[in-house]
């Protein structure tokens, strides 16, 4: 039996929360208006050199609106797509979400969990953009609900890091990391004491991580290598993106100047190159994601046009199959 319990050969996001909560469990997007200190001027004005931030936020969501609304509209657009849904999360996305006072912190996300149909939150943030009082209270709302802290990485070399001006160094997300693991153990050691389990109640605190794949300087032997340095990460989840090269960007001048240095793959070369990744990465770690789709008109250069995530995971599913390999089946620790 594979460790998540059912016959993909990967372990899989779905199946994570139909473990974890009990069913099918729906993301609603919300933007609060929180920015980012390489934007705002602290570190940098022109933020990372890929980032085009309304190439991943819906047009519809807009700060003015609120929490509350933005939640019920969410729910009201998922409920028609996806008829299975049996709980929603609010995911903070846009921009650094923990790039605020405590006090702000505490009011966002306090109106988050007090909608009646949100039973948890993801929280999309930097890792220079934590401290040990914000992620004591994360760890105290994850006491009775679903906390999911997710991390830009990006890259685990530095070099890169300084070449995309990400503005912090690997270091600083191994920390971040690390410090909100010692949290989420320490709510775990204490759910067992006290003889509950917080898989039965959906609760507990959960650490993600954004990877991308293919940013110039990195070559393949990198990437693939790069999966040893994940897996000694204390991560529950993992998303990888494929690069995109995203209009009104540092990175878009850079590419109408110098193509070369921006290999592309097509989507069938890109998965078979994620296939090794996937089989070096441990087991237990549940991937999210591992591509993008962003919509088209944000995007410069070659790319797979407009295909939903549900399409990428039936094709990775399909090779998987056919090459008959599985994730963590090269995997040593």
């Amino acid at each position: 039996m594979e460790p998540w319990g059912d016959d993909r050969r990967f372990n899989s996001y779905s199946r994570y929360f139909r473990e974890l909560l009990g069913g099918r469990v729906q993301k609603v997007a919300i933007n609060a208006g929180f920015t980012c200190p390489n934007r705002d001027g602290r570190l940098s004005t022109g933020g990372c050199t890929f980032c085009n931030n309304d190439a991943f936020t819906p047009s519809y969501l807009v700060p003015s609106k609120g929490v509350t609304r933005q939640i019920d509209e969410g729910i009201e657009f998922h409920a028609r797509r996806y008829r299975r849904a049996e709980g929603y999360l609010a995911y903070f996305q846009s921009f650094s979400n923990t790039y605020a006072d405590l006090e702000t912190l505490r009011r966002v996300y306090g109106e988050a969990l007090a909608h009646p149909r949100v039973s948890g939150i993801v929280v999309g943030t930097r890792p220079d953009c934590v401290d040990a009082a914000k992620l004591d209270y994360f760890a105290e709302l994850a006491r009775d609900h679903y906390v999911a802290i997710e991390y830009g990485i990006e890259s685990t070399y530095d070099e890169t890091l300084r070449a995309i001006n990400r503005g912090h160094d690997f270091e600083a997300a191994r920390r971040a990391v690390e410090m909100t693991a010692e949290r989420a153990r320490a709510l775990e050691a204490e759910r067992v004491s006290e003889t509950k389990n917080a898989h039965a109640t959906g609760g507990g605190l959960h650490i993600g991580a954004h990877f991308i794949l293919g940013f110039p300087g990195e070559t393949d032997e990198m990437l693939v290598a790069q999966a040893a340095t994940i897996n000694a990460l204390p991560l529950t989840t993992v998303k990888f993106h494929q690069l995109q090269i995203f209009r009104d960007t540092a990175m878009a001048l850079d590419y109408e100047r110098d193509p070369s240095r921006y290999p592309f793959r097509g989507m069938d070369e890109y998965i078979d190159f994620f296939i090794e990744i996937l089989r070096r990465l441990r087991p237990t770690l549940v991937v999210e994601r591992f591509a993008g789709e962003a919509p088209p008109r944000h995007r410069i250069g070659r790319d797979w046009g407009l295909v939903r995530n549900e399409e990428l995971m039936a094709r990775l599913d399909r090779r998987l199959e056919e090459l008959d390999v599985r994730q963590g089946d090269l995997y040593s620790n």
